[in-house]
């Protein structure tokens, strides 16, 4: 027998070899891909019982039999929201909130994340554990001291007054969200850029801030988030009927139909437009958060 054939009837039984050796292998990623299944499923059961539910009358949401599909579900709950005319005013007013929040959170975080992380100065250390000392104080225990303070200029039941507590509320874990995306990047990409001819400010905006990009997304989402959702402060704040944001419409809508039987397709018709446009806020960033990574790169 020749070292040809002999190297041609080895090299089956190496591929067969590996092939099984691989086999193994692949088991527990299929297990690992049905777990993500199951767990994405069950996160997301409750959006979808939510939606189902604001699609179904009330006199089939009170039978003891569940219904999983809305097989003659219509848009009556939330034809029914729609006709309370506060809830495009709460909206409005969430709106506002929370893109100030945002805006001004987003600012006021990166540059301290910034002069953290690129410049040593004195009082630099004092500054960061300062930040996490304020993070650390329950919001339940500066209730009082917020509303004298927003009573003593003039700021209760009005957007300012509320966007204001918000920004102090979640400035501190922003900037420290912020700090850790900063300092990941390294400050040689900008020194090299300089090189190449650029101004430290040039060279901030076209290499640095792109790769930002996914930092300051992420701390928009929380942000975001927060404003949004926030409850508590707002009922200490806004006390005004007129100025309510949409946690505090909620609450009185579901008040308001518990002075009869509570019609739960429209409370969860009223709960689904209360998310929908955090969902669609998520859906405009999420593909940016990605884009950013790459974006500002230089070449090699």
């Amino acid at each position: 027998m020749s070292r040809s054939d002999t190297v041609t009837m080895t090299a089956p039984l190496e591929v067969v070899r590996r092939r099984g050796r691989t086999r193994p292998r692949r088991v527990p990623r299929i297990l690992l891909g049905v777990l993500a299944i199951v767990v994405a499923l069950l996160w997301a059961f409750p959006v979808y019982w939510m939606l189902n539910s604001a699609l179904l009358p009330g006199v089939v949401l009170d039978k003891t039999t569940p219904t999983l599909l809305p097989f003659g579900g219509s848009f009556k709950n939330f034809a029914s929201v729609f006709a309370d005319g506060s809830f495009f005013q709460a909206l409005g007013i969430s709106l506002a909130v929370a893109g100030i929040a945002v805006v001004c959170c987003l600012i006021f975080a990166f540059l301290a994340a910034l002069a953290i992380s690129r410049f040593r100065f004195k009082g630099r250390r004092s500054f960061v554990l300062a930040v996490l000392f304020i993070q650390m104080l329950p919001a339940e225990g500066m209730f009082i001291a917020q509303y004298k303070l927003m009573g003593s200029i003039g700021l209760l039941n009005s957007v300012l007054g509320v966007s204001i507590i918000y920004i102090a509320a979640v400035v501190p874990f922003t900037i420290w969200m912020l700090r850790g995306f900063v300092a990941g990047i390294p400050a040689e990409l900008e020194e090299a850029a300089m090189v190449d001819g650029l101004s430290r400010t040039q060279a901030f905006l076209r290499i640095t801030f792109p790769l930002l990009a996914p930092g300051l997304i992420a701390s928009g989402v929380y942000a975001f988030l927060q404003a949004w959702n926030e409850f508590t402060v707002a009922l200490v704040i806004l006390q005004d009927s007129s100025m309510q944001t949409l946690p505090l419409w909620l609450r009185g809508f579901i008040q308001q139909s518990s002075s009869r039987a509570i019609d739960w397709g429209e409370v969860m018709a009223a709960s689904t437009l209360v998310a929908v446009p955090v969902i669609i806020f998520f859906m405009f960033v999420q593909g940016r958060m990605t884009s950013g990574l790459v974006s500002g790169a230089v070449k090699g």
